[in-house]
């Protein structure tokens, strides 16, 4: 029996334990997080990198996600809809630009409030946006010399 019963503690620690770790992945993923959110849309004209899970952040803290990014035919530019924490209330001259980690980081979408005293509407749309730029055209810049300067000797 008591064998048995070393055995039986073992298997609920073991529970408790990947209880507890279900509920830490959870939280920081937002798997957790109510359904209070609301949706503002944001076009980029390029949005490499960022898939609908990708972080909305604010000053470096997550306070969303992308839900999902499709083109839209009449801008060609990349919509992407941002489910944002409902205590995030923006200006509506804020903006949304694509940065990335690192040098070898992922893309997140990062928002910087502006100073506007009215905020976005849910539903409403970040109208200043800036694409994610390309490592390799700013590399291909760099190596090439150019740089957009338009100087015939460097061509």
């Amino acid at each position: 029996m008591p064998e048995n019963m070393a055995e039986v503690a073992a298997g609920a620690i073991v529970l408790a334990a990947a209880a507890a770790f279900t509920i830490y992945a959870g939280q920081i993923t937002g798997f957790a997080r109510g359904t209070g959110s609301y949706e503002l849309v944001a076009s980029f004209r390029s949005a490499d990198g960022v898939t609908a899970g990708t972080d909305v952040r604010l000053a470096g803290v997550k306070v969303g996600t992308v839900t999902r990014i499709e083109l839209n035919p009449d801008t060609f530019f990349a919509d992407a809809v941002l489910s944002i924490d409902p205590r995030i209330r923006l200006p509506d001259d804020s903006s949304a630009l694509i940065s990335q980690e690192g040098l070898l980081g992922g893309s997140y979408v990062e928002l910087q409030p502006g100073g506007s005293l009215v905020t976005i509407e849910r539903g409403g749309r970040i109208f200043d946006t800036q694409g994610s730029v390309s490592l390799i055209t700013l590399l291909l810049r760099a190596v090439g010399g150019d740089g957009g300067t338009g100087d015939p000797g460097l061509e």
